[in-house]
C-alpha cells in the first residue's frame, strides 16, 4: 500500500489520515475516540495510537473548551501596541515576565516594526480596560509607551490550523 505523506515544518511524518485525524479533532476536541474512527476510516485502537503519537510529537497541544466572552465578564476585546524605552535582554525578560502573570493579556506577541510588542487583552468594558491600563498595563516594566485599539465587532476569530488536503 502506498503511503501519502505530507511534510510539515520540514518533518514528513503526517499522512492523510493523521491530517484527518487532526482536522476532525480541531473541530469537536470533544469527538469519541470511536467516532473518529469511523470518519476516518481505521478501528478505534489504531486512531487512539496515532492520536497518542500526534499528542507526543507535539502536533496536539492539548484540548480546552472556548468560553464565551460576553457571558463571563469579559465582552469587549482591545489590542494594545507597546513600545519599550530600551531594548534590551533584561528589559524583554522583565517584560515578559510580567506579561505572563495577567489574566486579562490574553496573548502577548513579539512583532518586527514600529512597536515591540502587541497585546491581546479582555475586559468587562472600556472603564475596566481604563482602570487595567493605569493601574496594570503602564506599569509594566520597559512600557514607554502605548497604542489601544477598542474592538468594535469582531468579524473571524478562529483557532483552526490550515492542514493541506484532507
Amino acid at each position: 500500500m502506498l503511503r501519502t505523506v505530507f511534510i510539515v515544518n520540514d518533518i514528513p511524518e503526517l499522512d492523510r489520515i493523521d491530517l484527518r485525524i487532526l482536522a476532525c479533532l480541531q473541530s469537536d476536541g470533544r469527538v469519541s475516540n470511536l467516532k473518529l474512527a469511523e470518519t476516518v476510516g481505521l478501528s478505534p485502537t489504531a486512531v487512539l495510537g496515532r492520536t497518542q503519537r500526534l499528542t507526543k510529537d507535539g502536533y496536539i497541544l492539548g484540548y480546552e473548551a472556548r468560553l464565551n466572552p460576553l457571558k463571563l465578564g469579559a465582552g469587549m476585546m482591545v489590542f494594545v501596541e507597546v513600545l519599550l524605552d530600551k531594548t534590551t535582554p533584561n528589559v524583554f525578560d522583565a517584560f515578559k515576565a510580567a506579561v505572563q502573570v495577567r489574566a486579562e493579556i490574553m496573548e502577548c506577541h513579539m512583532v518586527a516594526g514600529g512597536f515591540d510588542y502587541l497585546l491581546k487583552t479582555r475586559m468587562a468594558d472600556m472603564a475596566a480596560y481604563r482602570l487595567f491600563a493605569g493601574t496594570v498595563l503602564w506599569q509594566l516594566p520597559g512600557v514607554r509607551e502605548t497604542r489601544t485599539y477598542a474592538v468594535m465587532e469582531e468579524i473571524k476569530s478562529s483557532t483552526h490550523l490550515p492542514l493541506g488536503p484532507n
